[in-house]
């Protein structure tokens, strides 16, 4: 027999446990996932990683959530920079509406290495430091290896093309050394990255930007080092600073992921629309390539958005009455120049249905990223953001003379004067260099004259800025490549405006299928599961095919790790 009296203190504690303070927690120590994963078992495999999304969205609504006391975030994981610089204006934001917010590590970059991390973590209003850590902030650096010389002694020689001389993608076989317009870009691009992270520290901490300086280029700084510099508030443990919170947000409070937190409930933002109008927020992230959106066998790869999928997505959300503006959500190197070019059509169609498109950049939205970004009637970045390398290349690795050395020969029967263009195991003819050259100048010439009429600028001013080079999104924003600076939430509240939506209107994640809908066939091409995300044998691996020179991942790629440390 259920007592009643016991039945009625087990419901007054879950009221006092559901009306309780709460200190929200954020732990970035495996970094963050930037949107849905491209399919089934990349998502089973990411189910525990946090979403930058619930992480906006869970701050957002904690600002207006009086039972939210404070935030405790663990930095140190592997964070880009600009969504560094989108979790610093949410943590901002946060702290905006009175609500406390601090940051504590073990270490910021044991052996250095800790600059983006310890940029983040200056947006809170206190930074705790595990006594035996230390602040690696040394500061930016990208490093490109140039392989011709051990090529040479390989025998392997790469056959490129490019345009232009700001595509620097292909000296890393053809070159021994940085060329003059590889070594300006790469300078300008550490300058303003490493400005950006200076210029914050100094305005957070309090300190001269001469003084942030000096300290970077000291580093790595040891945890007493840190504390004396004003870098950190305090040296103490885990449990100490657990301790201090909750004596600030009350004895009785209780720990919640943002992540569960903003799950919990509604909402408003991004809870289902419920049948009332709103924006649809699409998500194209990693390599670009044809067919369907998908994720190769090698863990922690990424995956590769596919231009049947994406492009899927936006004709659903055209069709969709509800759905009255799209936000687009870039963070890819680039890839294949035909995909590319089919998700550019469909933001266009897109616009001229009446739908206004917003594209939102993250870490990474250069070559065929800025491609697919550059028909937005508004395109939105961060300043640490890597865009633009408007521009191509082309070519092969030939390893014939590798071969001869050992003793490998072919024998061969060809139909067709160019039946071998792409075989490795020989040279370009003239007449094929001549197809070659062909294909770079037009696709270059597409490229630059869509840049320009989606940029609203003269040719010869966009030819400019093109030429293959890299730009960050503080500079993009300066030579007219992207419209203003801010994240997420910044484009979201663009698309609500353009589409004259109240700014609470919700989102919807296009496209959303069911799993029984990964499974039954498809009606037509233009049914919602027709371009489902699928598991891909070679998804992943598309960026080291690029970065080889093998034509498959295609033209407009921005090879390499572009992570600043």
């Amino acid at each position: 027999m259920v007592d009643p009296l016991k039945a009625l203190d087990t419901v007054k504690d879950l009221r006092e446990r559901r009306n309780a303070p709460l200190v929200l927690e954020l732990d970035l120590s495996d970094g963050l996932i930037e949107g849905p994963q491209p399919d089934p078992v990349a998502a089973l495999m990411g189910a525990r990683r946090v979403h930058l999304r619930d992480v906006l969205e869970g701050l957002r609504k904690a600002r207006r959530d009086p039972r939210v006391r404070a935030l405790v975030a663990k930095v140190g994981g592997p964070v880009g920079l600009a969504m560094v610089q989108e979790l610093r204006e949410a943590v901002a934001e946060f702290r905006a509406a009175g609500k406390t917010a601090v940051a504590w590590t073990e270490t910021f970059g044991e052996t250095g290495q800790g600059t983006t991390s310890y940029y983040l973590a200056t947006a809170f209003e206190r930074i705790y430091l595990q006594p035996s850590g230390d602040v690696g902030i040394t500061g930016v650096a990208l490093s490109e290896p140039f392989l011709k010389d051990a090529l040479d002694r390989a025998g392997v020689a790469f056959r490129f093309g490019k345009r232009a001389e700001y595509k620097t993608a292909p000296n890393t076989f053809l070159e021994n050394a940085y060329t003059d317009a590889h070594a300006e870009a790469s300078q300008r691009m550490v300058a303003s990255l490493g400005g950006q992270i200076a210029a914050g520290i100094a305005e957070a901490r309090g300190l001269s930007a001469d003084k942030v300086r000096e300290l970077i280029d000291r580093a790595p700084l040891t945890a007493a080092e840190a504390l004396e510099a004003g870098l950190v508030d305090e040296l103490a443990y885990r449990d100490e600073v657990y301790a201090h919170l909750r004596q600030r947000a009350g004895k009785e409070s209780r720990l919640q992921y943002v992540s569960r937190y903003n799950r919990s409930g509604i909402t408003g933002r991004l809870a289902p629309s419920g049948g009332k109008e709103a924006v649809a927020l699409l998500h194209a992230g990693g390599m670009i390539k044809l067919g369907r959106s998908g994720r190769g066998p090698v863990p922690g790869q990424g995956g590769a958005v596919g231009s049947d999928t994406l492009c899927a997505a936006i004709r659903a959300a055209v069709r969709d009455p509800k759905i009255k503006a799209i936000v687009l959500r870039v963070n890819s190197p680039g890839g294949s120049y035909v995909a590319s070019d089919a998700v550019w059509r469909e933001v266009n169609l897109a616009r001229e249905a009446g739908k206004p498109v917003v594209v939102s950049m993250g870490n990474l939205a250069a070559s065929g990223g800025y491609f697919i970004s550059m028909a937005a009637d508004t395109i939105v970045a961060q300043p640490g953001t890597l865009t633009g390398s408007i521009g191509v290349y082309s070519g092969k690795p030939v390893v014939s003379e590798l071969l001869e050395r050992l003793g490998v020969s072919f024998g061969t029967a060809e139909f067709g004067r160019h039946a071998q263009i792409n075989s490795t195991t020989r040279d370009f003819s003239d007449s094929e260099w001549e197809r070659l050259d062909h294909s770079l100048d037009r696709i270059y010439a597409d490229f630059t004259a869509k840049a320009a009429r989606g940029r609203g600028m003269d040719l010869a001013d966009l030819e400019r800025l093109a030429r293959g080079r890299v730009w960050t999104g503080a500079d993009a924003v300066d030579n007219g490549l992207v419209d203003e600076l801010g994240g997420l939430d910044r484009a979201l509240d663009l698309a609500r405006r353009k589409a004259g939506l109240p700014m609470n209107a919700p989102v919807r994640s296009l496209p959303h299928v069911s799993p029984l809908d990964r499974f039954r066939p498809a009606e037509s091409s233009e049914d919602r599961t027709a371009a489902v995300a699928r598991f891909s044998g070679w998804g992943s691996l598309a960026g080291l095919a690029a970065q080889l020179g093998l034509p498959a991942a295609g033209p407009l790629v921005l090879p390499g790790a572009w992570e600043p440390r």
